[in-house]
């Protein structure tokens, strides 16, 4: 059994999709993964499976779908991405939380992280993003929030391919995972 993070993309936002995480939980359960774990309402799910991650991703989508009635969009990540994730964040990135918000911009396959920086809009005097595997560290000076481009990547068609953490719950979930 291998363990997996399972990041549920566009639920319990802005009044959209609003799933419930006991159901959810009951959801995994019922299609057999066993040890499911969700953590806070935006869709993060830890499951084990003796399925490999890519596999699973078709999988998840279409029992969320059939559950809870939206075109579901998920991101799996097995124990050994999310500590790379972690591992590669730049220097310093989540170490000033009362200068600068961070977040995790977790990629959709076959979206790569060099794509992904290309199509990320950004403000160079308020925004930085970093590519590292399968993911894009964005982090923007909190005093000129407001002026951040972070907001404008919702309008964007790359938006679809890709779900956001904060970073304080991407090193949660990792403690959780185990690590």
């Amino acid at each position: 059994m291998s363990r997996y993070l399972v990041l549920l993309r566009g639920i319990n936002v802005g009044g959209k999709n609003l799933i419930g995480m006991p159901a959810l939980k009951a959801a995994f359960e019922a299609q057999g993964f066993d040890d499911v774990v969700t953590y806070i309402q935006s869709g993060n799910v830890l499951v084990s499976s003796p399925e490999r991650g890519p596999a699973l991703v078709p999988r998840i989508e279409a029992m969320l779908s059939d559950a809870f009635g939206y075109a579901a969009s998920v991101v799996v990540l097995s124990r050994a991405q999310l500590r790379r994730v972690v591992e590669h964040a730049p220097d310093g990135f989540g170490t000033r939380p009362e200068r600068f918000r961070y977040d995790a911009i977790f990629l959709k396959p076959p979206l790569s992280p060099a794509q992904a920086l290309e199509r990320v809009p950004v403000n160079p005097e308020v925004d930085e993003v970093t590519a590292g595997p399968g993911v894009l560290y964005y982090s923007r000076l909190i005093p000129k929030a407001s002026q951040s481009r972070m907001s404008r990547i919702v309008g964007t068609p790359v938006y679809k391919q890709m779900t956001i953490r904060n970073w304080n719950t991407t090193a949660r979930l990792h403690e959780l995972m185990g690590e």
